[in-house]
């Protein structure tokens, strides 16, 4: 997660996902930098685990033009001070069917650049495992007898 100084007169910092680091173990946060008004977190833990009702939503993803891991996040602490606070991600995800249940939801979520050994697994698994559904063509009201409109 990185925290930066924001360009707006209604806040002073944005915080948002900065990155994903693939395979990187840990138990703890780690501050990583801090300079110039920008910090940025290390926050291990999160397995990226696909299911296979998803696989669309990892089709979707791994086809578009600049592939995402999706990181659902809150604001921690809202009793202290705005320059207390810190963003924590809460999961992970890549796919984008997922990722817009959550916005749907409310949450916070945001994409990061899907590192290119996620990608390969991920494209690995929508080869092996998505088969598209082909479209049912539904008749226009036009066709159907008058007495059988609903």
């Amino acid at each position: 997660m990185q925290r930066r100084p924001a360009q707006s007169k209604w806040a002073d910092v944005v915080w948002e996902p900065f990155g994903v680091v693939s395979g990187h173990q840990g138990e703890t946060q780690k501050l990583l930098v801090e300079h110039d008004g920008i910090v940025q977190w290390l926050h291990p833990g999160f397995a990226l685990e696909l299911h296979r009702d998803e696989a669309e939503g990892y089709y979707m993803n791994v086809s578009a033009s600049n592939p995402r891991v999706f990181v659902l996040w809150r604001m921690e602490g809202d009793e202290v001070e705005e320059s207390q606070r810190q963003a924590l991600p809460l999961h992970v995800t890549a796919s984008s069917d997922e990722a817009a249940r959550w916005l749907d939801g409310g949450h916070s979520v945001d994409g990061v650049a899907m590192p290119p050994e996620i990608y390969a697994w991920v494209g690995d698994y929508v080869e092996n495992n998505y088969r598209p559904q082909p479209q049912k063509r539904i008749k226009p009201r036009s066709f159907v007898h008058p007495k059988d409109r609903v």
